[in-house]
């Protein structure tokens, strides 16, 4: 009598095993790949807001206002915690760039959108590589063009590597937590009047409405806006069942952007309070540097510049990768991979050979480009209070937060009345109208 061929079940059962320690390990690396996005988000988002466009601002507001500039930050900071959680909550929830959202709510507006942010960030990288040039020559001492020329071959390098996001990840963690362990070093050197500061960040001898609508260009205004959502997306994290650990990072972002912010303010301000007269009118005015040389004598200077130039690579680094991710309104392939990378060192390459071309960037036009970026702002945060108010379907939910609405819609207005009332004085930064 024949019988049916029997089943092997200690092979299947090792073939069973074998399976889910496959899907464990790669539930392991896909978790960390999303650890590493979202840790990259929080200090992209961070260090792109303390370029060395903010840190001449900073050095420089700070000269003419003294401890009024407290107020600035503090405003700052407040205009960031409604506009960040109401970006990064959207841009999350719809699991879209920015620009292929606004084009969703309203046909065209993502394409002038990127148009503005692209052109925002190509000028403000022009700026930071040359305050990498800066960086580098107080730091080593070498020539400014060619310091130049090394932060933008640095910054191409790393997006050349074929995992270019763990790597932004990283370097943009190391040089942010750099940043602040050395300004700290000198704030404390430099004793600042913290008690007049915190007095001044709530009740200011006055208001300036262009150095209020500069510095949150300078920090949250252009591709700054977007530099943490848009990472935040590579992490996998989307929809709205992610929306609490989406708000948990972005408030870490700002809590960690708000303390790099007051921290090199008061490392100024210690040395403004002393009585030093810094230099900010000369062609070869360096506020920033003449302040923490006056702390350290020539090490103040050599940190300065090792500050100067963590902070011109990482925001050379997030201007890139953000303004790239907006090239995708006009072309789909431009979404992620390869192309993505190559589009982010074609960015880079076109700011660096601009560069080169016109030389070191002005104290005067690193200043007048965040300017710039704060009159942009309120375009793209109109479309979003839009799209939050009249089109929450497009996040992929029946309603939106109605807080974070009318804390975003108060942010909105208060940057248009800022914006509108000081285009004359910020175009007069560099001799056009005003």
């Amino acid at each position: 009598m024949s019988h049916a061929p029997e089943s092997q079940p200690p092979e299947s059962s090792s073939t069973d095993g074998a399976a889910p320690r496959l899907d464990n390990a790669k539930s392991e690396i896909g978790s960390k790949i999303s650890r590493s996005a979202i840790i990259g988000a929080i200090f992209l988002m961070a260090t792109s807001a303390i370029g060395p466009g903010f840190i001449t601002q900073t050095a420089t507001f700070t000269a003419q206002m003294g401890a009024a500039f407290a107020f600035a930050i503090f405003a700052s900071i407040l205009i960031d915690i409604a506009i960040q959680l109401n970006i990064w909550r959207m841009v999350t929830s719809s699991g879209k760039r920015a620009a292929q959202l606004a084009s969703s709510a309203v046909p065209g507006s993502g394409i002038l959108l990127s148009v503005l942010i692209v052109v925002g960030g190509l000028a403000f990288n022009i700026g930071n590589i040359a305050g990498g040039g800066l960086g580098l020559n107080a730091l080593l001492g070498i020539d400014p063009k060619l310091g130049g020329l090394l932060t933008g071959v640095l910054a191409v390098g790393i997006f050349l590597f074929k995992r270019a996001g763990k790597v932004v990840d990283t370097v943009v963690l190391v040089l942010g937590v750099g940043m602040i362990i050395l300004t700290c070093i000198v704030a404390i050197v430099s004793n600042p009047p913290v008690g007049e500061a915190i007095k001044q960040s709530f009740v200011p001898d006055t208001i300036n409405f262009a150095t209020v609508t500069t510095i949150v260009g300078g920090t949250v205004g252009g591709y700054i806006t977007y530099s943490g959502a848009h990472r935040y997306l590579d992490s996998g994290k989307t929809g709205p069942e992610n929306a609490s650990s989406v708000m948990r990072s972005a408030l870490s972002g700002i809590l960690v952007t708000g303390i790099m912010r007051y921290v090199l303010f008061l490392a100024i301000l210690g040395v403004v309070a002393s009585g030093v007269a810094l230099d900010l009118d000369s062609s070869v005015a360096n506020p920033a540097g003449q302040a923490f040389a006056a702390v350290l004598g020539d090490a103040g200077m050599r940190i300065f510049g090792a500050i100067f130039w963590a902070a011109a690579l990482s925001s050379v680094i997030g201007a890139a990768y953000t303004s790239a991710t907006f090239l995708s309104a006009f072309s789909k392939r431009l979404e992620g991979g390869w192309p993505l990378q190559l589009a982010t060192v074609s960015f880079i390459v076109v700011s660096l050979v601009v560069y080169l071309v016109l030389g070191t960037a002005p104290a005067t036009l690193l200043v007048f480009v965040g300017g710039f970026n704060g009159l942009i702002l309120p375009i793209g945060l109109t479309i979003f209070m839009y799209i939050g108010w009249f089109r929450p379907r497009l996040l992929r939910t029946d309603s939106y937060p109605k807080w974070l609405l009318i804390i975003g819609t108060a942010a909105t207005l208060v940057t248009w009345y800022t914006a509108t009332q000081s285009i004359g004085p910020i175009f007069a930064m560099i001799g056009i109208g005003g």
